[in-house]
């Protein structure tokens, strides 16, 4: 229910874009009222899981800032074991020149899939190395697909679509964008190279529910990752980008990633105020944020020489609120000296600096001060840290599997 209101949300925001017609107001007015039913069921969901069926229990929704941590157990927040399996054997495989029965693009490989297969059947894609030109589209009917490639750096697929073009809207920009549940991906890099000039351009969308992506690469500059919807997990990725380029609705939990700056612009001597993350959650409901654990934040070589050529101008952020609840966690991260003191940055004025939650917990390195930090964010109580393991977060023990 959760990603119902991120895709009515959505839907609302794009017809307001649209020529102003009697259609077009009677369609943004029906999904006020839609949004409007979807909170308030969402809503009884949370305080019937809170309170059962004692209806007079029942309260309008609280998050961490009214200092209410949704229900966790155990002990703390570790690194899981799981990941894509191992092992596993391909159904097809793409290679450049096409020999031997392969696809030539991966589009092709995905179209080979069966639609709405097996619900525990996966369908495996071997990608060989190379260098694949394309948009690629994994629908909803393609379920429980495993992309394979033979390593970051070698497999690559790469587009440049980006907002600066006629009609290009930031979702449809991904170079890859992958609907069908279940899906899969290790080795290989997601690459959007629109360029830093050329604002939002997305290398990677998912709004696949119980997403397993590990030891892949994602290389943008605005808006590399756009983790829309639904829960997923990244494990041991790396992450690069340079404003908002981990951003959307979706619960999505980050282990033992490097998440790594770039220069935002041809010219970056000028400096520059860049933000990780712009978690999008709008209802208090929801439960979506963006949850990062063994993870280490650190600027490319390339950025990291502008940087300290003069760190006064260079500004990075842990992250922002794209939304007005938006939601996002650092645990037991290492934190490069790029970080600012003040840890985190609004996106405009004071919009949801009351409402948004912005914790972190026992991270180290020299950006982890936490003296200076804005008094917006949380250090998070020993006590709570567990609300965002990988088990009551996305419930990741029971569908992520056990063996890497």
């Amino acid at each position: 229910m959760s990603a119902a209101l991120c895709y009515q949300y959505d839907c609302w925001s794009g017809l307001k874009y649209a020529n102003d017609t009697q259609l077009v107001n009677e369609t943004m007015a029906f999904l006020d009222s839609l949004t409007h039913h979807t909170s308030n069921a969402l809503s009884m969901m949370v305080a019937y899981d809170n309170y059962g069926d004692d209806m007079k229990s029942w309260t309008p929704p609280k998050t961490e800032r009214d200092g209410f941590y949704e229900k966790g157990s155990g002990g703390k927040a570790v690194v899981s074991s799981g990941g894509v399996p191992v092992g596993l054997k391909p159904d097809v495989t793409v290679c450049k020149d096409g020999s031997g029965g392969c696809y030539k693009t991966v589009q092709e490989a995905v179209n080979s899939a069966p639609d709405n297969g097996e619900p525990t059947r996966r369908f495996v894609i071997l990608i060989k190395e190379g260098v694949y030109e394309e948009t690629v589209r994994v629908p909803l009917s393609k379920k429980n697909v495993v992309f394979l490639g033979e390593g970051m750096g070698k497999t690559v697929i790469t587009g440049s679509l980006n907002v600066g073009q006629p009609g290009m809207t930031t979702y449809n920009s991904a170079t890859v964008g992958v609907l069908g549940d279940g899906f899969m991906a290790r080795g290989l890099t997601f690459a959007n190279t629109a360029g830093p000039d050329a604002h939002q351009a997305v290398a990677f969308r998912s709004d696949s529910d119980l997403s397993v992506i590990e030891n892949c690469e994602f290389l943008g500059n605005q808006d590399t990752i756009y983790t829309h919807s639904l829960r997923q997990f990244y494990k041991k990725c790396r992450i690069q980008g340079s404003v908002d380029f981990i951003f959307g609705n979706s619960a999505a939990v980050f282990q033992e990633c490097d998440i790594l700056v770039v220069p935002r612009q041809l010219n970056p001597g000028k400096g520059e105020n860049n933000a990780i993350t712009a978690h999008g959650r709008t209802d208090p409901a929801q439960s979506t944020g963006l949850i990062f654990q063994n993870c280490a934040l650190n600027g490319t070589d390339e950025y990291m020489k502008y940087y300290f050529s003069n760190p006064k101008v260079h500004k990075n952020y842990l992250g922002r609120p794209w939304k007005e609840y938006s939601r996002t966690v650092y645990i037991n991260c290492v934190m490069g000296p790029l970080i600012s003191p003040d840890g985190w940055m609004p996106w405009s004025a004071d919009f949801a600096l009351k409402t948004l939650f912005y914790g972190e917990f026992q991270n180290s390195g020299p950006g982890s001060n936490v003296s200076s930090r804005v008094p917006w964010s949380t250090q998070i109580a020993a006590q709570h840290v567990y609300t965002y393991s990988l088990e009551n977060f996305i419930q990741g023990d029971q569908w992520i599997p056990t063996s890497s």
